[in-house]
């Protein structure tokens, strides 16, 4: 990973910036997008429990070690000792006796259990299963209710984030608490390309309007996970480390922002 862009978390370990994501990918799709994602030099691949993939997705990476490999623990099985052996299970169907990166999906709070999830994830790290431990989705509450009840602050928070979507006020809250940004649907699931910001960019630089939008996470200091099946997309993708936006440009996609374009759930409101 000499020359892949990594970023250090709050425990000292390398994440590459640029990773792949597998959402709503299945089965033989699952194994070939991430066989390719791996040839074409990805060094992040991001799964779930939910995603129901992981096993396909861990015959994709093969034998390829050095690959920093990230999970989550899907929303029924938070609890303790659910946990503990949620994430047995995903380590089986990912063929390893560890992952990089193991994330708590969504917090749940009506649930009321992601403190306990969260405390064993500390035990989880302590036992090697997990080498860094995180969470996506959360809100700046619950960061600090982990953080207050465990003193364990999590390496990274995995959130939807994307040019018309840039939550620049959870970004602020990850700074000042030492935490990694890292976006999911960092494309806004395709719409953020539809700007004419986007596609006259795109004709400046002579790159995919998908790779100046990965730039643009990328310079702004986020890890990003882009995902497709398609080949030739995958390596559009990953030409975003091959080239640089100008101040002008990153400025103009910054105007991009709706505090209102958020496409997923809201992460206070979403139980199930």
């Amino acid at each position: 990973m000499t020359d892949y862009p990594t970023l250090t978390l709050n425990d000292d370990r390398q994440i590459p910036q640029l990773g792949f994501g597998t959402w709503e990918i299945e089965g033989d799709d699952a194994k070939a997008a991430v066989g390719t994602a791996v040839e074409t030099g990805y060094w992040l691949i991001d799964t779930a429990a939910v995603y129901g993939n992981e096993k396909e997705v861990g015959e994709g990476i093969g034998d390829w070690s050095d690959i920093f490999l990230q999970t989550k623990i899907w929303n029924e099985s938070q609890g303790y000792d659910r946990t503990l052996k949620a994430a047995d299970k995903c380590l089986s169907r990912l063929g390893r006796d560890h992952v990089d990166m193991l994330l708590i999906h969504w917090p749940c709070p009506e649930k009321d259990l992601f403190v306990d999830t969260w405390k064993a994830f500390i035990e989880l790290r302590d036992q090697g299963k997990a080498k860094s431990i995180g969470v996506s989705n959360f809100r700046e509450e619950d960061l600090k209710r982990i953080v207050d009840e465990t003193g364990v602050v999590p390496a990274l928070n995995q959130i939807e984030l994307h040019p018309t979507f840039q939550q620049r006020e959870m970004r602020k809250v990850h700074e000042e608490m030492g935490i990694l940004t890292q976006s999911w649907s960092p494309l806004g699931q395709g719409k953020a390309m539809d700007s004419d910001v986007i596609s006259s960019i795109a004709e400046e630089t002579g790159k995919s309007k998908s790779a100046v939008v990965i730039r643009w996470h990328i310079q702004h200091g986020l890890s990003t996970l882009p995902r497709s099946t398609n080949p030739d997309h995958i390596r559009d993708n990953f030409a975003a480390l091959s080239f640089e936006l100008s101040d002008e440009q990153m400025a103009k996609i910054d105007t991009l922002d709706d505090p209102d374009a958020r496409m997923g759930p809201e992460p206070g409101k979403f139980n199930s």
